[in-house]
């Protein structure tokens, strides 16, 4: 079998810069493999972690509910309340896209667990800081597009989910 080789830790802020520039390119897989092999060598590095978790996201559409298992094994490993509140819902609002996109009716309950994560970063984020409003906004304007964005569902996001929530 062939084995995998490890990059240097010197070459580690070259090959995030590649993997960055990968997922903008619109290649997620590329990213995905040059994370790994940082992390490989630096397993606490916070940008190949958070960089693999956007790269594994960036794959829903085209994937099963894999990556949405391997994007959620990340977030344990992201120092930060913050940020994994953030980032926990990115998870939750792409996997959201991923199942509009394919016509489920799920949707809504990601969009929904989203903004509630957005709502507890946002809470805990540094002031100036408003990414994780820009977020909310986001999911806001899809369910808007949409028509999801009845009363009931304001109320839901509030706190009283129906049926549709993603299970945890």
């Amino acid at each position: 079998m062939v084995e995998l080789r490890l990059i240097s830790k010197s070459g580690i802020p070259a090959a995030l810069r590649k993997a960055t520039r990968y997922r903008l390119l619109n290649e997620p897989l590329e990213a995905d493999s040059i994370c790994r092999d940082v992390l490989a060598v630096d397993p606490e590095n916070q940008e190949a972690i958070v960089t693999l978790l956007l790269a594994v996201t960036d794959e829903f559409v085209n994937e099963l509910a894999g990556p949405l298992n391997d994007a959620q094994s990340l977030l344990p490993k992201i120092k930060g309340e913050y940020e994994r509140a953030y980032y926990e819902g990115i998870i939750n609002e792409r996997w959201g896209n991923a199942q509009m996109s394919k016509g489920t009716q799920t949707s809504i309950g990601w969009y929904r667990a989203a903004m509630q994560c957005y709502t507890k970063a946002e809470e805990l984020s540094e002031p100036g800081n408003d990414d994780a409003v820009l977020r909310w906004n986001t999911c806001v304007r899809i369910m808007q597009r949409y028509d999801f964005a009845s009363e009931e569902m304001t109320r839901d996001i509030q706190g009283e989910y129906g049926d549709d929530v993603p299970l945890r």
